[in-house]
């Protein structure tokens, strides 16, 4: 019997577009499990950033998305806290996630894991990027 492959990647993914869900399709092509993990309102508080759908709400649309097998909450008091549970056999990072590889590999090792760490594309960055789609909802 063929061992499942589980690919998790991470983001807050409020305001759902586009860009999200060719994210999920990279990921996907490099397993055939998807887990999707959602940063937690905490989390973006601590970071000072401003979210427009509560975590449950962004739970919620992404946990029906046809290409997403799992959608979970992180941790905000410790974000490997979810990949030690899940054990993952690939880490997809979205393009402008803002850790380094080799960083987060050392500190996977360190916890007895040792995942293939890939890195999307960028998909349409000046029409499909969270940050200038939110610009433009807040002015209108």
């Amino acid at each position: 019997m063929k061992k499942t492959r589980k690919v998790m990647c991470f983001g807050t993914f409020d305001l759902l577009h586009l860009g999200h869900l060719n994210y999920f399709q990279q990921a996907k092509k490099h397993g055939d499990y998807l887990i999707v993990v959602i940063a937690r309102d905490k989390t973006k508080q601590i970071q000072k950033k401003d979210i427009i759908f509560s975590e449950k709400e962004r739970l919620e649309l992404i946990k029906n998305i046809r290409i997403v097998d799992e959608a979970v909450f992180g941790y905000p008091d410790n974000h490997f806290r979810i990949i030690t549970e899940k054990k993952p056999d690939v880490i997809f990072l979205g393009y402008d996630h803002k850790i380094d590889e080799k960083t987060l590999a050392m500190k996977l090792q360190q916890l007895g894991l040792k995942p293939k760490i890939a890195r999307a594309k960028a998909f349409k960055v000046g029409k499909h990027k969270s940050s200038l789609l939110r610009e433009k909802v807040l002015k209108s």
